[in-house]
């Protein structure tokens, strides 16, 4: 055999040698650094300088060369549902959890992570299926919050007041004040049949008189059970008994008597003590600003002395507190009884302050700053019970 026969018989070996000596290098150079590839340490670098993408990249990369990195694909997925590519992270979470070579924890873990990718991608039935499977896992208070948001988003009272009371109950979280808005939202809603002309029967209003109670039971001193209860006297025809249950919201709350002002008067006119009736809503006034209360008040006195008289009250009241929202009531009034000339200028000043008194008779979230024309008891923009004060936008800016 000749000598270049033999060099080319050596040289497959040499090339397995060499092959081999790369592999050795690879695999004590990822046990210096605890089993892991440079990519890994690329992504940790790209989400410290705020680069997700980047950090998806090399996260990706990992994954496809060691498939057995369980936290990296946990990180991989979290990364894409804060990146709001949801399909993604429900692909990653749910193959973790369909792998049977993962430890019983890890399963858990996945299951809750996909929990929160179909929540975040709105598919709440889904969502709700995954977080009851973690009953009894190390998950279970998280799952169980996250049940109670799934409850209130589609508007499952009944879930929702089981679900708190579990966590008052075995988790010793305070939840009393939310228990007792979820009943009134269940008062609320049988309520809603009331709507369209249709007289409640006696069984629904039996049903709804319970829940109000209840709401009171669970918290004594929130002014929203006691605001039903009269709203419901007044559907009953029992004008007498709504008095008396808005003096006790009173007592707990005075500033929420903006949400009632226009009911309190007629209230008390049917009952034959209009003039009791404007008398508080005048001491209260005094002591809470509420042009909702001043709004009433004039209205009542236009009904009672005349609408010339009753505008310079409103006058003087204005002058005592002014209000940009007033004054719109104060011209709205005055036009209807000026000749031609004056209702021209009337009009321009109405004209000109409107677009101003629309966002200043707005209601303000005190969490997240969303403004609403309508008064709510659970913020649209960020979901937090009671953030809202009785109290219009011009008001709190006065403070």
């Amino acid at each position: 055999m000749t000598f270049d026969a033999l060099w080319l018989l050596a040289l497959p070996l040499f090339f397995g040698l060499g092959w081999l000596a790369s592999r050795l290098d690879a695999r004590s150079a990822r046990s210096a650094t605890g089993g892991l590839p440079d990519a890994y340490f690329r992504g940790l670098n790209f989400l410290l300088n705020e680069q997700p993408d980047k950090a998806i990249d090399a996260f990706v990369d990992v994954v496809r060369v060691d498939p057995e990195t369980i936290e990296l694909h946990f990180a991989l997925g979290n990364l894409f549902r804060r990146r709001g590519e949801t399909d993604r992270a429900i692909r990653v979470h749910q193959n973790l959890a369909d792998r049977s070579d993962i430890r019983a924890d890890e399963r858990e873990h996945a299951l809750f992570e996909l929990g929160q990718d179909f929540l975040k991608a709105g598919l709440l039935d889904r969502a709700e299926d995954v977080f009851n499977q973690l009953e009894g896992s190390r998950y279970r208070a998280a799952a169980l919050h996250h049940r109670l948001q799934i409850a209130q988003m589609v508007r499952d009272w009944r879930q929702a007041i089981e679900l708190a009371e579990r966590l008052h109950q075995d988790l010793g979280e305070n939840r009393a004040r939310e228990i007792a808005q979820f009943e009134c939202e269940l008062a609320a809603s049988r309520l809603d049949v009331s709507a369209a002309g249709t007289v409640p029967g006696p069984d629904l209003l039996d049903a709804v008189r319970d829940a109000i109670g209840r709401a009171a039971d669970a918290d004594p001193s929130h002014p929203r059970p006691w605001l039903m209860r009269g709203q419901l006297a007044i559907l009953e025809d029992e004008p007498m008994r709504a008095v008396e249950a808005w003096r006790r919201m009173l007592a707990i709350s005075p500033a929420h008597v903006a949400l009632i002002a226009t009911d309190w008067i007629d209230a008390h006119r049917r009952i034959g003590r209009l003039e009791d009736g404007i008398a508080d809503l005048e001491r209260l006034l005094a002591e809470h600003a509420s042009v909702d209360v001043l709004f009433a008040i004039f209205d009542a006195r236009v009904a009672r002395d005349g609408r010339a008289l009753a505008i310079r009250w409103l006058e003087r009241a204005l002058r005592d507190a002014p209000s940009l929202l007033g004054l719109e009531k104060l011209l709205a009034a005055r036009v209807e009884h000026v000749d031609e000339g004056e209702r021209a200028d009337l009009d321009l000043t109405l004209s000109l302050i409107q677009g101003q008194v629309r966002r200043l008779s707005r209601y303000v979230c005190s969490h997240c700053g969303f403004k609403a024309r309508t008064y709510y008891w659970q913020c649209p923009g960020c979901s937090r019970w009671d953030a809202y004060v009785p109290r219009r936008g011009e008001e709190l800016e006065r403070g």
